[in-house]
């Protein structure tokens, strides 16, 4: 199969690095031209760089936008006001116990995680309507079906990513435009290495996460962090002419740690 993605315009929200990084270079190798995202002009910058230096000839271009509120989707549809593909991908995560999690904390997970995906999808399907085709996709996360005791609040919001995505994809029934939710597992991104192993490089990184895995998501079946890359190419698929007839699904890319044969 060869995905040609050539003459889409893809924005990938949350881009400059871990499994956002990863899909957008994944959407610049199929031909697509890409809008890398992130909150600070030096981090899109560097996205930017390294991805031309990966992919000779792509086409990106980055937009550097506070995503967290209403204001930042204002600046980054004034400065990309089409796309023919959206990654609503941009999220945060952290551990704490239910007890000590604030009001501000929920809220903040609700925003980055549910309503930058809402007001994104909001922005940029218009677009889409016009021309009876798009691909939307919410990186949603195994922690929204089995949702971890140890961050609550992020299970939760990976929860409503999947309510979203599924209500929005049967709303536009009979067109041309996809919506679908990616549910990656355990993954080696940026904010998983720092986690697991703060200051380390990548090979103690990923071991410890692999350790990690072992003891915290023992119904894995690969027994092991997946890579942004595995996660990415799932998005990629669902992003192609060829998936035409997967719409409204939850496709996990999690190795096996959602115990369940649905």
């Amino acid at each position: 199969m060869k995905i040609d993605l050539t003459g889409k315009t893809a924005i990938v929200t949350g881009s400059t690095r871990g499994i956002g990084y990863a899909i957008a270079a994944g959407l610049a190798g199929a031909g697509a031209t890409v809008v890398i995202t992130g909150r600070k002009q030096a981090d899109v910058d560097q996205a930017l760089a390294t991805l031309r230096g990966s992919i000779p000839g792509a086409q990106v271009r980055g937009v550097a936008a506070d995503l967290s509120n209403a204001a930042g989707f204002t600046a980054l549809q004034a400065a990309e006001p089409q796309a023919d593909i959206l990654v609503n991908n941009v999220g945060v995560f952290n551990l704490q116990p239910f007890a000590e999690i604030p009001d501000e904390e929920w809220t903040r997970m609700f925003e980055v995680n549910v309503m930058s995906g809402v007001r994104a999808s909001r922005a940029y399907l218009p677009g889409m309507q016009h021309k009876n085709w798009g691909r939307i996709v919410f990186i949603s996360s195994e922690s929204g079906l089995a949702i971890p005791a140890d961050m609550i609040h992020y299970g939760f919001s990976k929860t409503g990513n999947l309510a979203v995505s599924r209500g929005l994809a049967k709303s536009l029934a009979g067109t041309g435009i996809t919506v679908n939710a990616v549910l990656p597992g355990p993954t080696l991104s940026d904010g998983v290495q720092h986690l697991v192993a703060p200051g380390a490089d990548y090979a103690t990184a990923e071991r410890e996460a692999n350790a990690f895995v072992k003891a915290h998501r023992a119904s894995s079946i690969i027994q092991r962090v997946a890579t942004p890359e595995e996660v990415a190419n799932m998005v990629v698929y669902v992003c192609s002419p060829q998936a035409s007839a997967t719409t409204g699904a939850a496709l996990r890319v999690d190795g096996g740690v959602v115990d369940t044969i649905g």
